[in-house]
């Protein structure tokens, strides 16, 4: 904010905000509530997951086929079993400011399918939409027929009992 400061010392903070609202979200919001979302799944029963949520973080997938990289928001694995890496209880999108849809649950679908491949425990993978501004209600209906798609609005996130 310091280049903007004439403008906002001449009463133009609208204007700036105007200008810098984006920015904003995207680079303070969005990675804040990513960051809420995955204490939310260290702190989740196994009743949430399937599981118990043992190593909560975030990463990439490379998808090779596409030539692209798949973000993961949240990534939750049970307890490592002896020398081999826990069981992949969910991947997750986090979305602050859009409505969640379907085309949010096709990333880390297609992650899940990666990382099958590759020999981790995908069985009954949890597909999360963390939303923040709500789900379409397409999506509702689907996560309501299919115990595979979570979705875990503000409501959860802030819930007395989640909080640690």
């Amino acid at each position: 904010m310091r280049r903007r400061w004439p403008e906002l010392e001449a009463y133009r903070g609208e204007t700036v905000w105007g200008s810098v609202r984006e920015t904003f979200l995207a680079q303070i919001v969005g990675p804040h509530f990513e960051a809420l979302c995955r204490d939310y799944a260290r702190g989740a029963g196994e009743e949430v997951f399937g599981g118990f949520p043992a190593i909560v973080g975030a990463g990439t997938v490379n998808d090779p086929e596409n030539r692209t990289r798949i973000e993961i928001d949240v990534a939750v694995f049970s307890p490592p079993d002896g020398g081999r890496a826990g069981r992949l209880l969910s991947l997750g999108e986090a979305k602050w400011g859009e409505t969640m849809s379907h085309h949010h649950v096709g990333r880390p679908a297609r992650a899940r399918d990666l990382l099958a491949a590759k020999g981790y425990d995908t069985r009954d993978t949890i597909l999360a939409c963390y939303g923040g501004s709500g789900f379409t209600a397409e999506l509702r209906a689907s996560a309501a027929e299919d115990p595979g798609i979570r979705l875990i609005g503000l409501d959860d996130i802030y819930a007395p009992d989640a909080i640690g």
